[in-house]
């Protein structure tokens, strides 16, 4: 589930100011440098900061990807020599950023959300990713390290597909198509769920289920949050009037924007889907209470006369005239099993039982 995290430390310093905001997940800051293009690629992991300045202003494309952003001071010396802004620094250390895009001009920054489904917990997760787009390079700042962009990496080193032969901005469009496919993912494990507390929902509604109801309603609402920002980056990448994303390029923008608005249709259904289970819940415990009332009712209607005969009888007069009758007792008996039996009889052809 996601979570929202104190932003108190903040409070009362100059914009610009790095404070990592967030869990910190991992131990130590790992850095992985891809450099490419279509003759040439190698991939490694550095172990100082101070190894990937060369790769700037290099002709090949430059992937550097860093999974840890709590190491404040090695995410400012990796952005002054990059030129990237305090404020953009600032928000790459708190994960607590709305997905957005902005254009600063020499370079492309951009924040996602990157789900996740802990099988543990079994719950949606996220965490926060930002890219910055370069001239020939991409940087990726990951708060813990993932495979989510495994399949980026494969295509690089083998090879597969337009990659090598292009940009930094394709490089970025794969990665943002990556996270998008993620959310497909996501989306299919959240509608299983769906469906496994839909068949507890119409076979035996408990408080258990109302939990699960209330807890996927916040997650399908969270999902909501995280996704339609994507649509904003998508078309703001594909319509952006910038040097650094090139006419190729934007038609395959084009397409993740298309994949977006099938990621929000389907957020949507399964909110609205969640919001009807929510109904029909109230419904399912409200007609299990009014079986309960009807059978009660019922019981209490047959023994209303059965009790006023008791009565008659239990009362302590001297002369009551059937006391002294040899079969007053077995004819007050069959009486009151008659009636009771005429009004299960009557109950019944009026559909009532």
């Amino acid at each position: 589930m996601f979570k929202l995290k104190r932003v108190s430390k903040k409070a009362g310093l100059p914009p610009g100011t790095l404070v990592h905001i967030g869990e910190r997940k991992v131990k130590k800051v790992k850095i992985t440098l891809i450099d490419y293009d279509e003759t040439q690629f190698q991939e490694r992991e550095v172990k100082t900061v101070e190894e990937c300045f060369p790769f700037k202003d290099t002709p090949t494309v430059t992937w550097i990807n860093i999974d840890g952003i709590h190491d404040v001071e090695f995410i400012e010396k990796l952005g002054t020599h990059f030129d990237l802004h305090p404020l953009i620094l600032e928000d790459i250390v708190n994960t607590e950023q709305r997905t957005k895009m902005e254009d600063m001009g020499n370079y492309i920054f951009i924040v996602l959300k990157i789900p996740d489904y802990d099988k543990e917990k079994d719950e949606i997760s996220s965490e926060q990713a930002s890219l910055v787009l370069g001239p020939n390079f991409v940087i990726s700042f990951h708060e813990s390290e993932r495979d989510t962009l495994n399949p980026v990496r494969e295509r690089i080193s083998k090879g597969k597909g337009r990659i090598r032969k292009t940009g930094a901005d394709y490089l970025t469009y794969a990665i943002i198509d990556c996270i998008v496919d993620n959310y497909f993912a996501i989306l299919e494990k959240l509608g299983e769920v769906i469906e496994d507390v839909e068949k507890d929902l119409v076979k035996t509604p408990a408080t258990e289920t109302l939990q699960s109801i209330h807890k996927l309603k916040e997650e399908t609402i969270l999902l909501r949050k995280a996704t339609w920002p994507l649509r904003e980056i998508a078309s703001g990448l594909e319509k952006a009037e910038t040097p650094l994303i090139h006419k190729p390029t934007r038609i395959y923008l084009r397409d993740v924007y298309d994949h977006t608005i099938q990621v929000i249709d389907s957020v949507e259904s399964h909110r609205d889907i969640v919001s009807g289970m929510l109904d029909i819940y109230l419904s399912s415990v409200s007609n299990r209470m009014n079986e309960v009332m009807k059978v009660l009712t019922i019981f209490a209607s047959i023994f209303i006369p059965l009790t006023f005969v008791a009565g008659v009888y239990g009362m302590n007069f001297v002369f009551m005239p059937e006391l002294n009758w040899r079969w007053g007792y077995p004819i007050v008996l069959i009486i009151m099993v008659l009636a009771a039996g005429s009004m299960l009889a009557y109950f019944r052809r009026k559909k009532w039982l």
